[in-house]
Order: structure tokens, then C-alpha cells, then sequence
């Protein structure tokens, strides 16, 4: 390992030295924009077998300054490798070119290729992003390119990939572009996820969409990650599938698909940055990013460290009915400081042109200390019975460590792979807390009875494992067969021990009824097809996936025996999916899409036993009973690309679940305290009978001016929970819960400025109005979550306004910096109120506010070797008098 850090040291410093310079007069040019790269695989037309030892050479154009006028050069010459593949590099970047390749016994083939890069202009000349996103563009596979004994005009060819833009949208999935988000700078996930359409994130972190929680996923793949663990300068984009198709994992319910995709450089040569910010609570993050390939190999690593604060403020009012009637007031303050560290690294090995070997890995460690204090005034038939003063201290830890092997092969013909992965998670947590409850007589300082004083010791475990197969198969220019298999296994372990200190003792007792230690073991299989086609002016997809599923939960008694052990197996279930899509116009396309989904129970909904951390304001417990819900979503879209750089997105959205998952409170004996006649409430989940969601949401982008980006979207929604299968017992009967029901919005925009001179301003804000409680909320996601979701229920309106301000500065060796400072909830008033109810039980009332007015200020550095051969230099005299360079700058477009 210390070689290593040594090794990447002595790369950076070489970098740093060697920075390749940019010729004055703003003008980009010399050997260092010869960086780009062809490659392919040449084929017979009839056999599609390698064509061996072809003669492969790329010509463009180079300004004569003697004559003014524009002639062809030779720019590379290379002969293909017996299986077929050539590679062309140190390229110009600019211009078109003509590829002609010539062997014994074919025609020559002769055609157009192009990297599609403009010059810029004005003020994208200045733009530090230019060059970040013109090295995205200059490494193009050619595909596999067909030679024939028969005179055959491919036409004309231009590879290209437009420069990325804040937001982009696909019929099926939208694309938010990370890296030009500026609020979200030196921050987490969950702060990405605010600026983001059809996303929701509350006060705790809680991420939901279209008022419902989504699956996350990390470069395609489930994760043990939390949001508030990813780091959001590593982020490349972010991926909302609001309706996935067969070829995605059936699991998460109605909400779809959140996927992380994380930045992986692929660049020739050295590039990175570092970064480094504060913020007002004086909180300090920092990290970096390298990369480095050379001839077959990729290597790249990233790292953070990220100190974090959680201020917290709120009240409680509940008003509870049984005989006699009560009523409790509590306030709460709460503080939690903590540090994370991220490291992610691996590399490519590219065997060949069609051939590539992946491994990569991540480790993160954190923890953190909370502090809560509580005040509790307590009224029997509104008259004040006593005071409570709380105080919970916590200290948590967790780590988390992945990697990933992958593999990929592209067959002869174009577009046919073949991809294998495995994926490993680990996690583990651990925490140890305190909560001590004092209790007073109304308007002294005497004590009413003894403390209460808990103290809770917590570890668990999860490891996650994958194991994934795709294939692709383009049967026609418009046909294409999918196909896949994928596994996935999990084990959880949890072990709580829960103590109560003995005021006779002197010492803290395990108390064994609601202390415990459980695992649990679940296994799903599965395999999909999909096939897509056109006719004319209609695509189609259809699909099918097929899952089974196993759930082994295990209760172990003190010495880690296994004491009792429950299993549910799920049959083998079937997700159709289907896509058509009808094109419009060139700029107009309409769509239809179904898609069936489940929602499995997990752990922390499963788990029989109550956890006590925000007691007496509320406990916890699973239920081991819990089934499946299913969904079936239906979507109808309209995409109007009415513009360059602007689209308007509607869709009308239903979705119908059985067996909704819900949360529910019931009144039970309090055992912390055994001996009292006291009873507390119980946060449990359920299962509805089921649950209707509809809504129409609007997303416009746009660019308003020449330096006025704007973002708007709109989700008109209702959704329908129909829990009148639960009851409550409120001590005199069963009482039967009504439907919950409520039409709402949520509202987001989006305004970034370019105000000149390298300077840019970021706008956004977000309305929801009132929402019935979110479905599926496990209540995780923050550190101080105490809403009581159930089935009964509602959010009041709440808004609020973020702000972000940038510097860019790009100077003469290539390097580039800016400085950005940024402030949420600039007016704060981003309070989360709600109110939640048991017909018969009681009433609650619940009003919170976190981290609001929070500045930072962050400084981002970045630098590059742009040039393509740092390891071996070659002559440039060796390439010819009319080698080029960027002379191409005279000819094409």
C-alpha cells in the first residue's frame, strides 16, 4: 500500500510539472490537441470473420499557409491485427475525416468520421468545463466496419456525443448531470436529490419519488450505501426510472428507480482535481479525484472526507383519548457531529478491442455523536401532572466495503455483447446510547419518582451479493433481443442489548424481553427477456422477468444459538413489461408503457422487537408477518424537443398496489418499566389492503436567453390508502380505520445564470403542498426522525429556497479552479409539519426544522496531461511534414 500512495504521489508531481500549454490568443492548438483516438474491428460483409492485415489509414485536411488553401494529409497509418481490430491515436479532435482501409481481395472502404467537437466561442472558449467535456468525446469505438468484394457505399459515419447539458430527457428514464449542479458541491446524495425532478427530500433525508420510496441503485446495481454516504463530487449523474422495463430488478414497489451513476475516468494520459470547502458550522470536507491510462490499462481513484453537523429543532402536541384523557407536550433540540471517509478505486484492462476486464472497490467509514435534549409536560384531564426533562446521548459507527468484477465482449457483429458481473457489499454499525428520563412535580425541582435511566448497545451486519449476466443480440437495424439472469443474496444480523439501570444495584440490568439478537438470510433469482422492434413510425418493447424469492429469519439466544427460525418463500412470480412509442414528428414522440413491480418487507420492517431510541416519544418494532405488495404502473408520455438545449415532458401516471405497506401505531404496556401501569405507543407496519396513486407531472427545460437556464417541473397527484382491513383498539372496542385521501402538488425550479467573466448563479426552489404521509416511509434517513407515519395521516405545506454562486478561472497550462459558496433554505422556512392520528387512540402534532441557513464554501482545483503519450514520447518528425497537427483548424466544419 505504501508503494502505492508513493507511486500516485510521483504521478501527480509529474502531472503538475508537465502541464502541456495552450499558444496565446485564446486559440487552442499544437501537438497537445492531438489526442484523439479511432478504433474498431474491420469484418467480411458476407462471413463476418476478422479481416486480417488490412491497411488502415485516417486522412484529413491541413491549411497551407504558403498557398491559403486547404489540402489532404495522411494523419495515421496502421495495419489491422489478425482478429480484425485497428487503433488510430494522438488524433486531431477538430474537423471530419476520411477512414479507407484496403486489403487483398476487397474493396476499399471508404468513409466519414468525426469526433463532432466544436470550436467554441465567445464565452465557451472560457469555460473550465469545456475541456472536461470534450475528453468525454474523443475516444469512439468505429463498431465493427464491413468489407465486401462488391463496390458498397456505407455513406457517411459521424461519431459524436453532444456536450452534456444540466438536464436531459429520455422517454423512459431523466438524466441529471451532477457536475453542473452547483448547490450540491462538497455536499452528499441527499443534497443532489433536492435539485432533481420528480425527487422529494424532507428534512431528515428521506428521499422520496412521486411520493413514494425508490430503489437505489449505484452503476446499476443495488447498494448497502446510504445517500448521506456518497459523496456528491464523485457522482457523474443521476438516473430516474420512474417506470423500469423487464431488464431491471422487480423489487421497490411503486416508486422506481433511482440509479447512481459515479464518475470513471478514461482519458489518455493524467487528469484529476482536488477540492476542498468549510461551512458555517465550521464543519470541513475535502477530497480528490485521479486517473491515468496508458496503451491497456485504466486505473482510476477517488477519495473524501466529509465532517458533518445535524441541528435539529422541534415540538410534539399529543392528545390522547383513552380514560381518563391526557395530553403530552414535548420539545426537542438535538445535535449530531460526525465524519465520513470514502475511498474508490479500481481499473480496465483492455485486453483488445472487444474485450474488457473490470475490478474495482469502495470502503467508507464514519461515525458520529448526538446529543438530545427533551422537555415533556404531561396533563390527566388538563391538569399538569409532571414535568419531564430528557437526555439521550448516542455515539454510532459504520463502515462499508465493496467491489465489483466485471467483465465485457463484443462480438463480430455490431452491437452483439456480452457482459458477466459480480458485486460484493459489506456493511457493518454499531452504536451505544444513553437516554435518561428525569421526571418532576408540576412547578418544582423536586423529583417525582426515580430516574429512568436505558441505555442501549446495538451491532449488525449486512453483506450483499450479486451475480448478473446480460446479453444483446441487434437481430436488424430494428430489431433487438435482450436477454439476462441475475441473483441476489443477503444476510442481515442485528444484536440489541437493552439495559435498565437498577437504582438498588448501582448497575445497569439487561432487560431480556426486549433485548434481542436476529438474522435473517434472502435469496431472489432471476431471469428476463425483452424485445424491442420498429415498424415505421411505432416502436415497441416487451418484456418479461421472473423472480423467486426465499426469507430465512433466525432468533439467537444469548450465546448466539438459534433459539427460533421463521421462513417465507415467495413462488416464482412473473413482470411483464411493454413500451410503444410513436414518433411524432422529428421532435415529437408519444408513449405508453406498463410494467409490474413488488415491494418486499425489509429488515428494519421485519424485525420483532422494539427499539427504544426515542423513547417515550415514540418505539419501533417490525412485523416478522408482513407480505409482498405488487404493483402495476401504467404511464402515457408526451416529449417535445421544441427547441435545441429544450424539451417539454408530460406524463399521466397510475399506479395500483396490493397489500400496501404501511406504518401503524398501537397502545401497548410500557416494558421498560414492567411494574408501572403506564402504556406507550407503538410504531408498527402492516399490511393495507391497497392503494391508488394518479397523477400528471410537467417537466419544461429550457434556455429562457443566452445566460438563463431554466428547470420546471409540476406533480399534480392523488394518492389513496384503503386500510380498512386495520383496526384500533382504543381500550373499549375495535374501531375500523378510513380511507386516506388527498389531492396535492409539488412544485420545483430550477434558474442557473451565466453572469460573464467565469461567473455563475444557481436558483432553485421547491413548494409540496399538503400530502398525505408518504407510502412505504420506513422512517429512515436522518438522525432524528420522529413523525408518526401511519395510515392516517398528512404533511402540511412547506417550501423553501436554495442558493449557490461560482467562479471559474481557467488559466494558460490547462488548469482550471473555481469557487463556490452556497447557502440552503436561505429564508428558512423549510419547517416539516405533520399530523397524524389513531381513530379512537389519540392525535398528534408534529413540527420540525433542520440545518436550515446553511453556508458553504468550497474550492475545487483541477489539472490534466491532455497530451496522449506521457510514458513514451514519440518524434514529430517521425509522423511527416504533413502530419497535420492542428492544421486541421482550416478544414471541415
Amino acid at each position: 500500500m505504501r508503494k502505492i500512495i508513493l507511486t500516485l504521489v510521483l504521478l501527480v508531481s509529474t502531472v503538475v510539472i508537465a502541464f502541456s500549454q495552450f499558444p496565446g490568443g485564446g486559440r487552442m492548438g499544437g501537438q497537445n490537441m492531438n489526442m484523439g483516438h479511432f478504433y474498431g474491428k474491420l469484418i467480411d460483409a458476407k462471413t463476418n470473420k476478422p479481416v486480417s492485415d488490412a491497411t488502415v489509414q485516417l486522412i484529413g485536411n491541413k491549411f497551407d499557409t504558403a498557398t491559403k488553401k486547404t489540402k489532404e494529409v495522411i494523419l495515421a497509418t496502421v495495419l489491422a491485427k489478425p482478429n480484425g481490430d485497428f487503433s488510430l491515436e494522438n488524433l486531431p479532435v477538430f474537423g471530419n475525416f476520411k477512414l479507407i482501409a484496403t486489403a487483398i481481395g476487397y474493396k476499399n472502404l471508404n468513409q466519414t468520421v468525426s469526433f463532432n467537437i466544436k470550436f467554441p466561442s465567445g464565452g465557451a472558449a472560457q469555460d473550465p468545463n469545456f475541456m472536461q467535456q470534450m475528453l468525454n468525446m474523443i475516444d469512439k469505438d468505429l463498431g465493427n466496419l464491413k468489407m465486401d468484394a462488391e463496390a458498397n457505399d456505407l455513406g457517411n459515419v459521424t461519431v459524436s456525443a453532444p456536450i452534456k447539458q444540466q438536464f436531459e430527457m429520455g422517454i423512459d428514464r431523466k438524466i441529471f448531470n451532477v457536475d453542473k449542479n452547483l448547490e450540491s458541491t462538497g455536499q452528499t446524495a441527499t443534497e443532489v436529490m433536492k435539485n432533481i425532478p420528480s425527487v422529494n427530500v424532507d428534512i431528515d433525508g428521506n428521499v422520496t419519488l412521486r411520493n413514494a420510496t425508490p430503489t437505489i441503485f449505484i452503476d446499476d446495481r443495488p447498494t448497502t450505501l446510504t445517500l448521506d454516504q456518497i459523496p456528491a463530487d464523485i457522482i457523474d449523474r443521476i438516473e430516474i426510472i420512474t417506470n423500469p422495463s423487464a431488464k431491471y430488478d422487480a423489487s421497490g414497489g411503486n416508486a422506481g428507480i433511482i440509479n447512481i451513476i459515479l464518475k470513471k475516468n478514461k482519458k489518455v494520459g493524467y487528469n484529476g482535481g482536488v477540492r476542498a470547502g468549510v461551512d458555517s458550522y465550521g464543519k470541513l470536507n475535502g477530497g480528490g479525484d485521479f486517473n491515468v491510462r496508458q496503451g491497456k490499462i485504466n486505473a482510476f481513484i477517488n477519495f473524501n472526507y466529509n465532517q458533518r453537523k445535524f441541528k435539529s429543532d422541534g415540538t410534539t402536541d399529543q392528545n390522547n383519548f383513552f380514560n381518563p384523557p391526557s395530553n403530552v407536550n414535548s420539545s426537542q433540540n438535538a445535535v449530531n457531529n460526525g465524519e465520513f471517509k470514502f475511498i474508490r478505486g479500481g481499473f480496465d484492462f483492455l485486453a483488445d478491442n472487444r474485450n474488457t476486464f473490470t475490478l474495482a472497490g469502495n470502503y467508507v467509514k464514519g461515525q458520529f455523536n448526538s446529543t438530545t435534549n427533551l422537555n415533556l409536560d404531561s396533563t390527566i384531564n388538563s391538569i399538569y401532572t409532571a414535568n419531564n426533562q430528557g437526555l439521550s446521548t448516542a455515539y454510532r459507527e459504520f463502515q462499508n466495503t465493496g467491489a465489483q468484477f466485471s467483465y465485457k465482449h463484443n462480438f463480430a457483429k455490431n452491437g452483439e455483447n456480452i457482459t458477466a458481473d459480480v458485486n460484493y457489499n459489506a456493511s457493518t454499525n454499531n452504536s451505544n446510547s444513553n437516554n435518561n428520563i428525569y421526571t418532576y412535580f408540576p412547578n418544582t425541582t423536586a423529583q417525582k419518582q426515580l430516574p429512568l435511566l436505558q441505555q442501549t448497545i446495538t451491532d449488525g451486519s449486512q453483506k450483499y451479493y450479486t451475480f448478473q449476466s446480460d446479453y444483446e443480440n441487434p437481430i436488424s437495424d430494428s430489431k433487438k433481443f435482450e436477454a439476462g439472469v441475475r441473483a441476489a443474496i443477503r444476510d442481515f444480523g442485528n444484536n440489541s442489548i437493552q439495559s435498565k439501570y437498577n437504582n438498588n444495584t448501582g448497575n445497569y440490568e439487561v432487560l431480556p424481553g426486549i433485548s434481542n439478537n436476529y438474522k435473517f438470510n434472502d435469496q431472489v433469482y432471476a431471469a428476463y427477456i425483452n424485445y424491442k422492434g420498429k415498424v415505421k413510425k411505432l416502436g415497441y418493447q416487451i418484456g418479461l422477468r421472473a423472480e423467486s424469492s426465499n426469507y430465512t429469519g433466525t432468533l439467537l439466544n444469548a450465546q448466539g444459538i438459534d433459539s427460533a427460525t421463521f421462513s417465507v418463500k415467495y413462488p416464482i412470480s412473473l413482470f411483464p413489461s411493454a413500451f410503444l412509442t410513436y414518433k411524432l414528428t422529428d421532435k415529437q414522440d408519444l408513449q405508453v408503457n406498463y410494467s409490474r413491480r413488488v415491494n418486499r418487507p425489509n429488515f428494519f420492517q421485519l424485525i420483532p422487537f422494539p427499539n427504544y431510541t426515542n423513547y417515550p416519544v415514540s418505539v419501533s418494532v417490525g412485523n416478522p408477518g408482513l407480505n409482498p405488495e405488487f404493483t402495476n404502473s401504467m404511464e402515457l408520455s408526451y416529449n417535445n424537443a421544441y427547441k435545441p438545449k429544450a424539451n417539454f415532458l408530460a406524463t399521466l401516471y397510475f399506479k395500483y398496489s396490493t397489500n400496501l405497506i404501511t406504518q401503524y401505531i398501537y397502545r401497548g404496556k410500557d416494558q421498560l418499566n414492567p411494574g408501572s401501569s403506564d402504556s406507550i405507543y407503538y410504531s408498527t407496519y402492516i399490511n393495507a389492503n391497497n392503494a391508488v396513486s394518479y397523477g400528471l407531472e410537467l417537466t419544461n427545460n429550457m434556455p429562457v436567453t443566452k445566460w438563463w437556464d431554466l428547470l420546471l417541473n409540476l406533480n399534480l397527484f392523488n394518492s389513496k390508502i384503503n386500510a380498512g382491513n386495520i383496526n384500533a383498539n382504543n381500550g373499549n372496542g375495535e374501531i375500523s380505520i378510513a380511507t386516506n385521501s388527498i389531492l396535492s402538488y409539488f412544485a420545483k425550479m430550477n434558474n442557473n445564470f451565466k453572469l460573464g467573466k467565469g461567473i455563475s448563479l444557481q436558483i432553485s426552489g421547491n413548494y409540496q403542498s399538503k400530502t398525505v404521509l408518504p407510502q412505504n416511509n420506513s422512517g429512515g434517513g436522518g438522525p432524528f426522525n420522529q413523525v408518526q407515519t401511519t395510515a392516517q395521516g398528512y404533511l402540511l405545506p412547506r417550501w423553501s429556497i436554495d442558493a449557490a454562486i461560482r467562479k471559474d478561472w481557467t488559466w494558460k497550462k490547462g488548469q482550471s479552479g473555481s469557487l463556490t459558496l452556497g447557502m440552503n433554505d436561505i429564508f428558512r422556512t423549510n419547517y416539516q409539519e405533520s399530523y397524524s392520528e389513531q381513530i379512537g387512540l389519540f392525535n398528534q402534532d408534529n413540527r420540525r426544522i433542520s440545518n436550515p441557513q446553511l453556508l458553504r464554501l468550497t474550492f475545487s482545483y483541477r489539472f490534466g496531461k491532455f497530451d496522449a503519450s506521457l510514458f513514451k514520447r514519440k518524434n514529430l518528425k517521425s509522423q511527416g511534414p504533413d502530419s497535420g497537427g492542428m492544421d486541421m483548424m482550416g478544414g471541415g466544419n
